[in-house]
């Protein structure tokens, strides 16, 4: 998606918004005012507020906290100890970040609700409930009940049940089903892409068939097919997309590629955060996605799927068929789904499993989840929805959400921490 130099004041002129729940625009144009030859700019400023506001880490988040990074200087359990604190920069500016682009997603709800059905209407109110469904799926996953936002308000707000939060993610992306069509690109939201995440949502949620009914209709419907390594991950068009933010330079503040390699690598990089050796040797010598995923840069190891280091900015993929294919087989489970998880793995030249057990399969699926999303945004949440974060992570009963920043609980009393924070 192509965005234009004067995107971030169409965001400053149409909705400003402050950093914490209890800051909100002063001062912006009445929703009243603007018509649906606004929608274009409205769009673009929704699209580049829900990738930039949420910091650079929170696209990684579920991996410094999964297991499957450290520190360049310590060790997993480090990293995950710093991150999991009340005090960590990363958890507040990750918290304030999706409250900051929600708001401007409301807005955006709140204008296609006064105006009058069109095509560009539908389309832009439909990947509204999309980004709402998607930043709240974020939350939800993380902390557990969060203040519901469905308009925005100057309230100070209590936090609502997960069951709550988790019906509105429902909710809207039913609605952004109903909206949406086609895309032009992968770059934009479209129909497929509230599907994939409804997908996600329904296997976070326990909901297998579902699970299971949503990414088949992806799988055999045609439209994506696995597609390699090298052109997901090298901005090369590909068939196995279905929806990432473009993320260029002139737009993103968003530097993911700066956080993995070491300086001594052709693009350079700030080097923050490196695989372990027990994720490098996840990777065998026949496995296609090795030389994408990691490498070794001057002895040191490095994750290699973001390859524009210190000056450059990838593309944040959000939904892709790898994913779509390892959600069809744990919804299905062991009897009908081992032939998805092998149909990946062969793509991939990796030869078949045949886990013996349900558990095992299960172990099988999240070893794959790890050698397949690797810096994706996942493991987290993989380990904490199988009941495996404790034995893998070496983390307490409280850890398995994240702690309430304590700037968010300092500004509005009525927010309870979650226990043991």
């Amino acid at each position: 998606m192509k965005r234009i130099s004067y995107l971030l004041l169409v965001v400053c002129l149409f909705y400003a918004c402050g950093d914490k729940l209890d800051i909100y625009p002063r001062s912006a144009v009445a929703p009243e005012s603007i018509t649906e030859k606004d929608l274009p700019a409205l769009e673009l400023g929704m699209y580049n507020r829900v990738q930039n506001n949420p910091p650079t880490e929170s696209w990684i988040l579920n991996d410094l906290v999964g297991g499957t990074l450290q520190g360049s200087t310590s060790t997993p359990f480090d990293l995950i100890n710093n991150t999991l604190s009340p005090l960590s920069g990363i958890v507040s500016g990750s918290w304030n970040g999706y409250y900051t682009a929600l708001y401007q997603v409301n807005n955006v709800l709140k204008i296609t609700n006064s105006l009058e059905a069109s095509a560009n209407r539908n389309r832009v109110k439909g990947e509204a409930h999309y980004f709402r469904a998607l930043l709240y799926y974020y939350l939800v996953t993380r902390w557990g009940g969060v203040p519901l936002l469905k308009e925005n308000t100057l309230n100070a707000l209590p936090r609502n049940s997960t069951a709550e939060v988790w019906a509105l993610i429902e909710d809207d992306l039913q609605q952004s089903i109903a909206l949406l069509g086609s895309s032009s690109s992968y770059y934009y939201v479209s129909q497929d892409a509230a599907r994939a995440l409804m997908a996600r949502v329904k296997l976070t949620q326990n909901k297998m068939a579902d699970a299971a009914q949503l990414s088949e209709s992806l799988i055999t419907g045609g439209k994506y097919s696995l597609d390699g390594f090298e052109k997901i991950f090298r901005k090369i068009q590909n068939t196995e997309v279905i929806f990432a933010f473009v993320n260029n330079t002139e737009e993103s503040n968003n530097a993911i590629s700066n956080l993995f390699y070491t300086y001594a690598h052709t693009n350079k990089g700030g080097y923050f955060y490196r695989p372990p050796q027990t994720v490098m040797d996840l990777f065998v010598a026949e496995d296609k996605r090795r030389a994408i995923s990691v490498d070794v840069v001057a002895g040191n190891n490095v994750i290699n799927k973001y390859p524009s280091g210190q000056g450059g900015r990838d593309p944040v993929i959000v939904s892709r068929l790898g994913e779509i294919y390892l959600i069809s087989a744990e919804a299905q489970g062991r009897n009908l789904g081992l032939a998805r998880l092998n149909e990946l793995r062969a793509f991939r030249g990796l030869t078949p499993v045949f886990p013996a057990t349900d558990a095992a399969f299960i172990d099988a699926i999240i070893a794959e989840r790890r050698r397949e999303l690797l810096a994706e945004n996942f493991m987290y949440v993989d380990l904490v929805r199988t009941g495996r974060a404790k034995t893998v992570l070496g983390i307490l009963d409280h850890q398995l959400v994240l702690p309430i920043p304590n700037t968010e609980l300092r500004v509005n009393p009525n927010l309870i921490p979650n226990p043991g924070y």
